[in-house]
């Protein structure tokens, strides 16, 4: 989401939410530079171990943590590990002295319009995902933006052709929403991001070329990665479903994403306590 995908520039490349919301901070427009490590299909342990050390190196002022809905969608799938990652991160960043945004992200299978079955494993993913950013967030004292229970988030104008990344009207309403955030907490910022579109409207042709392309790559990726787990947890639901026992798929998911946010009550998240002062001015978006 933060790479830009769905928000294509002139020439080729994207821009993104990040992007627009860069040009919107510090006193001047265009004053604080960014740099925008996040790369697609990133999962939280990728964010922790390879983007953190170079989003460090940076000493940003804001750094973005937009990270977890690619997790949902992997075989391997743990939330403990998930929320070490995203602890870590979080922490991290916090005691460089950098400013945090994060979010919960919208459920996937709502987005990409499964069937019930399939829908809602992922649904509960995402649930315990989102609990985590939450409770990480409020733990470091991030700026957090409930984008999953954000009306915009229904409109399908919203969303790319992928229904998993936003198109540019929705990138530029998620820069705007956090820059509403910044605002609120006293942080200097200029006038908000645009919401009057400048790109070229997405069109049929285009549409058909990512599906032949990207599209086809990504459900080949998730056929063989996700598609074979995801199945047993359809049978899995549709067995709890005959027998009236769903609830008990329900309290799993949610004692194991307490169990996860207990194990981080026992680690310091932190890091090793770069001095604060480092903190250079620049956005480093990740994720």
């Amino acid at each position: 989401m933060t790479e830009g995908l769905g928000d294509p520039v002139p020439g080729g490349g994207w821009r993104g939410w990040s992007a627009l919301l860069a040009e919107a901070l510090g006193e001047r427009p265009g004053s604080v530079p960014l740099v925008n490590l996040a790369r697609s299909g990133a999962q939280a342990a990728d964010v922790a171990e390879r983007q953190l050390p170079a989003a460090r190196a940076l000493g940003p002022r804001f750094a973005s943590l937009l990270v977890g809905a690619n997790d949902t969608l992997r075989a391997a799938f743990a939330i403990e590990r998930i929320a070490a990652a995203l602890d870590r991160a979080h922490g991290v960043l916090s005691a460089d002295g950098a400013v945090v945004l994060t979010a919960c992200l919208p459920d996937p299978g709502r987005m990409l319009g499964l069937p019930a079955p399939l829908a809602r494993p992922l649904g509960r993913r995402m649930r315990a995902v989102n609990t985590v950013v939450h409770a990480v967030s409020a733990r470091y004292g991030g700026v957090h933006l409930h984008l999953a229970d954000h009306p915009w988030v229904a409109d399908r104008a919203s969303w790319s052709v992928d229904r998993l990344h936003p198109s540019e009207h929705g990138h530029r309403l998620l820069a705007r929403g956090f820059h509403t955030a910044l605002a609120a907490t006293g942080l200097p910022v200029g006038p908000p991001p645009a919401l009057t579109l400048d790109g070229p409207p997405p069109t049929r042709a285009g549409s058909a070329l990512w599906m032949a392309t990207r599209g086809t790559r990504w459900v080949a990726d998730r056929c063989t990665d996700l598609l074979p787990g995801l199945i047993g947890l359809a049978l899995q639901e549709c067995r709890h479903g005959l027998a009236g026992s769903g609830r008990l798929l329900d309290a799993a998911a949610d004692r194991a994403t307490r169990s996860a946010l207990a194990a981080l009550g026992r680690t310091d998240g932190a890091g090793d306590g770069k001095d604060p002062s480092m903190s250079k001015g620049a956005a480093t978006m990740v994720g």
